[in-house]
């Protein structure tokens, strides 16, 4: 896998959010979990706690 910048993580899940409130908009549950566990996966990459989505069985 690439090693990116924090920059470019910071962006990237910037991007990820934006992409998922979208999706929640648009009630695309399966473009939401997909978001979500991208949130989730460059969460961890910053070192920051996971944001949890119990509605898509993530906590």
């Amino acid at each position: 896998m690439a090693k990116y910048t924090k920059g470019q993580t910071w962006g990237a899940l910037k991007k990820a959010w934006k992409g998922y409130k979208i999706a929640k908009v648009q009630n695309d549950k399966e473009k939401m979990l997909e978001y979500a566990k991208r949130i989730r996966t460059l969460q961890e990459e910053l070192g920051l706690p996971k944001a949890k989505f119990p509605h898509l069985g993530l906590e």
